[in-house]
């Protein structure tokens, strides 16, 4: 298992500059708790999940099964 960043630069600076303006939180969800702040409570789930493979919500992080 890797977690990496997208390998789309124009998206992970997209991504990062939202986290910038909302103080760490996902940009793309609404609602600035706990669980929004990056790396978000959904994908660190989805990272201690050995079946999945895939993007977090935004983008910003891939998880690969190799």
């Amino acid at each position: 298992m890797a977690v990496r960043l997208n390998e789309n630069k124009e998206i992970v600076s997209a991504i990062r500059e939202g986290l910038k303006k909302t103080g760490g939180y996902c940009p793309c969800r609404v609602g600035r708790i706990d669980e929004n702040k990056c790396v978000c409570q959904e994908f660190k789930e989805q990272i201690e999940d050995p079946d999945f493979e895939g993007y977090c919500h935004c983008q910003l992080f891939y998880k690969s099964l190799d």
